[in-house]
């Protein structure tokens, strides 16, 4: 099988708490925070340029958005394959009181999309190009986020960015691997792709970036930045136009909050994914296998439990367009399918009927494909605010335009409505996003993945070994996952200890079905990097 990029963000935990009694304790006492928790504060992105960024931001000063923004800008320059201004975010955000807010800025269907669009014959990673562009909703986010939470002037956010951006980077080895992709922004003046090492400079990008720091997001939404990326997106024979930017809104929610153990666990709603990943910590709340058996018990539970959240995604639907229906968050909910998951049959074996108002055609949304095109950041600051956001262009490179004017990479989030007979003007498609931030009363937990329809497992994975197996964060992250995919293909990370698992998983299900996940070098370099702190 193809390799998988996969990048979990550090999970990071604040050792000083928000109660006076016990950090005095802490100080008096001179503790040591425990492996991969920071005294202080914390930002982890998906490099470490973009994390230092994030730090010096906090030092400055700026709030945990600030830093959450500024670690983003600079993805967009070092990792342009995987998210930037062309794209979207969610953001879940708790403030220094523990109030937890959703800023959801994922791109939404142009007002002219064709009622043929998803009568594509094409399989669901194929549709790139330009109609499959949404439109654009990160900087309008940032621009709500930095509202309500900033603290440093908007234009110094950017100042590093644009500095990178205009002086060039070393191309790292995530983004040389991704350079086949694209040939247009990699190609020197003779035409031959730059590979990992070279520098890259991308001064149209800094333009762009320079005039959104001085003169806010209306530039990109309204002003000059607006009308040449609706120029180029046009002349590829892209339906973006002037009205969708200038129409687009934000949405700023409540976040869903599901108990969980000693915490509360702040996701945010559909259409993102935090209800499915709630849904599988729920199946498997209470588990605490410790012989051999009840492991391989477990993981089987687990496996399944996947299975049928992968069935549910299609229902996971943009609540504009459709009721919100809490009950999958649930625990009552999750405890009716534990009860069916049996421990000698798995998934095929149920035969149980799926009924949904909405027709869905054979090519169901709830198998789309991976994809590469995202990253997150975690951040923690002093006063304990928290800042879990995922961002996105959806595939690698997104939909592979490029606006010359703008120096813009354009997303193909539509093509996450795979598999929907129907869609609307303004509805967001639904995707695996699950930024989430975890609260005790002494402890704050921030966690996020990047890797499409793989993110739930990441993310549920690490959450299982740390709070319930006890695990060092360190050893959370860095233990093997067990991936379950969209066509329910168990799939291990290598070094996981899978031999005698896998007999016994034979003998048990005549139906069960695994594959070994090979990560990139880089990406498994990616999935420990050590965040920047303060």
């Amino acid at each position: 099988m193809s390799r998988i990029k996969v990048a979990l963000a550090l999970s990071l935990f604040l050792c000083v708490t928000i109660v006076p009694i016990v950090l005095c304790i802490i100080v008096h006492e001179r503790l040591k925070c425990p492996q991969g928790t920071y005294r202080k504060g914390a930002v982890a992105a998906d490099s470490e340029t973009c994390s230092e960024i994030g730090r010096d931001i906090l030092q400055q000063g700026g709030s945990a958005v600030d830093a959450a923004i500024a670690a983003l800008l600079c993805t967009s320059v070092i990792n342009p394959q995987s998210s930037g201004i062309g794209g979207g975010a969610i953001f879940t955000v708790m403030d220094s009181s523990g109030i937890v807010k959703i800023i959801n800025s994922r791109e939404t269907v142009p007002a002219n999309v064709t009622s043929d669009l998803l009568n594509s014959t094409k399989p669901c990673n194929e549709r790139i190009g330009s109609k499959w562009i949404g439109v654009p909703g990160e900087i309008r986010g940032f621009e709500t986020a930095h509202n309500l939470y900033g603290k440093l002037p908007w234009a110094t956010l950017f100042k590093p960015t644009i500095k990178l951006a205009r002086e060039g980077i070393k191309i790292p080895d995530v983004l040389g691997s991704s350079i086949p992709n694209t040939d247009e922004l990699f190609s020197d003046n003779k035409g031959n792709l730059l590979k990992t090492g070279d520098t890259v400079k991308f001064e149209k990008l800094a333009d762009t970036l320079e005039m959104i720091a001085n003169n806010g997001a209306d530039s990109f939404y309204t002003g000059k930045i607006a009308e040449d990326l609706v120029q180029d997106v046009q002349q590829a024979g892209g339906i973006l136009t002037l009205q969708d930017l200038a129409m687009y809104k934000v949405n700023v929610t409540d976040a869903w909050t599901v108990p969980l153990g000693e915490y509360q666990m702040y996701i945010p709603p559909p259409p993102a994914g935090g209800a499915v990943l709630s849904l599988v910590l729920n199946i498997l709340k209470g588990s605490s296998p410790e012989s051999f058996e009840e492991k391989t018990h477990f993981y089987h539970l687990y496996a399944e439990a996947f299975k049928f959240a992968n069935r549910l995604k299609k229902y996971i639907r943009d609540p504009k367009f459709v009721s919100e229906d809490v009950s999958i968050t649930q625990y009552s909910f999750a405890s009716k399918i534990r009860a069916k998951i049996k421990t000698n049959i798995t998934l095929i074996d149920y035969n149980i009927p799926l009924n949904t108002t909405d027709s869905q055609t054979d090519d169901d949304p709830s198998r789309s494909p991976v994809s590469g095109g995202t990253t997150h950041v975690s951040v923690l600051a002093e006063d304990g605010s928290a800042v879990s956001v995922t961002s996105s262009i959806n595939r690698v490179f997104g939909s592979k335009i490029y606006s010359s004017q703008t120096g813009v990479i354009l997303n193909n989030q539509l093509a996450d409505f795979c598999g929907r007979v129907n869609i609307s003007p303004g509805e967001q498609p639904p995707s695996s996003f699950s930024p989430s931030v975890l609260k005790s009363k002494s402890k704050t937990l921030v966690i996020g993945a990047s890797g499409a329809s793989f993110i739930t497992t990441a993310m549920a994975s690490t959450l299982i070994n740390h709070l319930w197996f006890k695990k060092s964060l360190k050893e959370a992250i860095d233990d093997p996952v067990i991936f379950v995919d969209p066509e329910d293909k168990v799939i291990f990370e290598p070094k996981w200890d899978k031999v005698k698992h896998l007999e016994y998983f034979y003998g048990q299900n005549p139906h069960f079905t695994y594959f070994l996940l090979w990560l990139y070098p880089e990406c498994l370099l990616l999935k420990n990097q050590r965040p920047s702190i303060s």
